[in-house]
């Protein structure tokens, strides 16, 4: 694959419940690619992702997206899982944050819950996508073509139905970051990466510090 997408800057819009595979896996595979991947949430530290309905790994925040400009940014991944599209859509800031993206014809893709912000940001109507079927009379609902298929593309716009759809879903996505993401624009900080380094030394340090207590204890039982 190459370093295709050399240059390109891309955010990755989520929060706590969102699909660890979606988000995890296309973030790997843009890195690979040379993508500078940045997740943007709606406050610092770290997401919990979930793997279904289970506890998934924690994904620590680059910047919040009440700090981040959508001109900073090449293109926009929004991933699904049942809980992060129907917090992130409560969001004004996250429907403006989308809809320049997409006003500016940079390219978006999008999987399983995930094109359930794009229904919020009144995105949907005319354009042809896929995603859960859970979710494809909202789509229908909203103006828009759903298909049952695992790509779509349309215009600046990927999409795919589910986590099982990945392998194409990466694919495509990078075909279509490499053929209409800008280069060259201007480098943000990581704004609020330090609040989840911190909160992760403080959570070793507390961990550390209950063994520590523990291991007294015991030892002053038994004196």
């Amino acid at each position: 694959m190459g370093k295709r997408l050399k240059g390109v800057r891309v955010a990755v819009l989520a929060v706590d419940g969102v699909e660890q595979v979606e988000a995890t896996l296309p973030m790997r595979a843009l890195r690979k690619a040379g993508a500078d991947v940045r997740l943007i949430s709606l406050r610092p530290g770290n997401i919990r992702s979930v793997n279904f309905i289970w506890r998934g790994k924690k994904l620590a925040v680059d910047d919040t997206v009440f700090q981040s400009d959508p001109e900073e940014y090449a293109a926009l991944l929004l991933p699904g899982g049942f809980v992060n599209p129907d917090l992130l859509r409560q969001s004004e800031r996250v429907l403006d944050f989308v809809s320049e993206f997409d006003r500016a014809k940079k390219p978006i893709a999008t999987l399983c819950h995930g094109p359930a912000v794009l229904i919020s940001a009144n995105l949907i109507d005319g354009r042809r996508l896929a995603s859960w079927p859970g979710i494809a009379d909202d789509v229908r609902n909203a103006g828009g073509q759903w298909e049952d298929s695992e790509v779509v593309r349309d215009d600046n716009w990927v999409s795919s139905r589910s986590p099982l759809d990945l392998r194409a879903f990466t694919a495509a996505m990078i075909e279509l970051f490499a053929e209409r993401a800008p280069r060259g624009l201007p480098v943000p900080p990581r704004r609020v990466r330090w609040v989840a380094t911190v909160t992760r030394l403080a959570k070793l340090a507390a961990i550390g510090g209950a063994i520590y207590g523990a291991r007294r204890a015991l030892i002053a039982a038994r004196a």
